[in-house]
């Protein structure tokens, strides 16, 4: 018997790591090479030479075709293995986590956002806001006038309260306006009708069948999902997400989002700006019409859409899927090197074998790169500095001490504010990698929720002497678009900091004062 039971035993042990095993295969994208899937290597080639003469500062990029990858990239530091954040293409998420709701029963897109927040309802309710419902708000079609968003999540400790007090002054479902913080009450509202937030709710329906995990997504100060923003997620998942509603729904043969879902919520529901003239509509991507959380793009594509340039960009017609993460001051002109190399580099059937061209396309691909810094030889000022604390005059930074210690090729800096230290490393002609808990560069990085949900930030450092009395610190914060660079400026025992972040380009600059003592 006992026997029996071992034999019963290692069969069941058997069975589930097959089980397991055959699930992961299932999760992982197909590769392929670009011309067995019609794809000219030389296309993509173009695309990356175009990139890297952009504004656009690119960080990762995968081009599925016939549901296989035939093309993926990470700019070191940037890795195929890290999560990057999505800013608002998380939207896209919160909506499909809607579409689940909705064909669980547990709400519909007519019912009204008042009758989920009786306590929160502002003392009189206008009839707009008594009008609003669930399509109204996935569709952008709020009737706010201005967003928002950001004076809420500035200000404010409960959103929701906030957002059903602002005034909706044209009639839901008429007027397109982009307004983040309605996506947050999509979030709101999944929560309150399944009890889970809606990273929880989306974990066993959508991230584990596509095998997607280790995301991570901002809670507010309620513990709500931020839902229009916040989600962090690889690269591929980005693609696995874009191939599921390239498919209709199905995943390796077996249906993940409710059926009809993805015809619903890739359809036009409003135009931006239905009087715009044909000759600015044929050259815009945010023209063309918006859908449940996502945006239709020229040649009958829609996308998934983030600051900065996050795209998740869903090609029918060519059954094709394009994930970018980047940092760009110019969306427009990141989608427009898709539609000028990547769309014309497909084609019908296969391509011939072009060996040559490949072993090239495939070395373009390991080269990608965002270079360090060039090494720099220390000058005498350095060995001054190095081991001494710097006291910084009061300043919005908070910052109340900082420290240079240069050994073995990395400068060390010690950073104390009123209620932390911070250490961090910058390696002479090469990034050094790190971890820290310092907030780095962020478009919303005064709300109250406190970036809630996430764990230590991934970074990598680098330096160089500018000159004899100057040091340029950069430090990227690799699984965001942003960095932070800090220019000091030494002069005898005092210091001049320069902070500035990537995405202001320049246009603002925080400097503080200290004095060595």
């Amino acid at each position: 018997m006992y026997f029996k039971k071992l034999v019963s035993a290692a069969v069941i042990f058997s069975l589930l790591l097959s089980i397991n095993v055959n699930a992961q295969k299932m999760a992982v994208l197909a590769q392929s090479v670009p011309e067995a899937e019609g794809v000219s290597a030389s296309g993509i080639i173009n695309f990356l030479g175009a990139a890297a003469k952009s504004k656009t500062e690119f960080h990762s990029f995968m081009f599925l075709r016939h549901g296989k990858v035939v093309a993926g990239g990470w700019w070191n530091p940037y890795r195929s293995n890290l999560k990057h954040s999505l800013y608002s293409t998380s939207k896209s998420f919160t909506a499909t986590a809607v579409g689940f709701a909705v064909a669980e029963k547990k709400l519909s897109l007519d019912d009204k956002v008042i009758s989920f927040f009786p306590r929160q309802l502002p003392a009189t309710i206008s009839p707009n806001l008594a009008a609003l419902t669930v399509r109204d708000v996935i569709s952008m079609t709020d009737g706010q006038d201005p967003d928002p968003t950001f004076t809420t999540v500035t200000k404010d400790s409960d959103w929701v309260r906030s957002f059903l007090a602002t005034p909706i002054v044209h009639k839901p479902g008429t007027t397109f306006l982009y307004n983040t913080l309605g996506t947050y009450m999509l979030s709101a509202i999944v929560q309150k009708v399944t009890g889970q937030k809606v990273i929880d709710y989306l974990k066993p329906r959508l991230f584990e069948p596509l095998g997607i995990h280790g995301e991570t997504w901002e809670v507010d100060t309620k513990g709500i999902n931020t839902g229009g923003w916040g989600l962090m997620l690889k690269t591929e998942d980005m693609a696995k997400f874009g191939e599921l509603f390239l498919q209709k729904g199905m995943w390796n043969g077996k249906r993940v989002l409710p059926v009809g879902w993805v015809d619903e919520a890739s359809a036009v529901k409003i135009m931006q700006d239905p009087n715009a003239p044909q000759s600015k509509k044929d050259s815009s991507d945010w023209l063309q019409g918006y859908c449940y959380q996502m945006w239709r793009c020229r040649h009958n594509a829609y996308r998934a859409d983030g600051a900065f340039g996050q795209f998740i960009i869903i090609m029918p017609d060519e059954d094709a899927v394009i994930a970018i993460t980047a940092e760009t001051p110019d969306m427009q002109e990141e989608i427009n090197l898709v539609w000028q190399y990547l769309l014309p580099a497909m084609h019908t059937g296969k391509l011939p074998d072009d060996a040559v061209t490949d072993a090239t396309f495939q070395q373009k691909l390991s080269a990608l790169a965002l270079p360090p810094f060039s090494k720099t030889v220390a000058p005498a000022i350095a060995a001054n500095i190095s081991g001494k604390s710097f006291t910084m005059a009061s300043n919005e930074k908070h910052i109340s001490n900082i420290s240079f210690t240069f050994t073995n090729g990395v400068c060390h800096v010690t950073i104390k504010t009123d209620t932390a230290v911070y250490k961090l490393a910058f390696g002479s002609g090469n990034w050094q990698p790190g971890e820290t808990n310092m907030h780095g560069p962020y478009l919303v990085a005064t709300d109250k929720a406190n970036y809630g949900g996430n764990p230590l930030y991934k970074i990598d450092g680098s330096y160089t002497w500018q000159d004899s009395h100057t040091l340029q610190l950069l430090l990227r914060y690799i699984e965001t678009p942003h960095s932070l660079t800090v220019i000091s400026h030494f002069d005898g025992n005092k210091v001049s900091l320069d902070f500035e972040n990537s995405f202001e380009y320049g246009s603002k600059k925080t400097v503080l004062q200290g004095e060595m003592k």
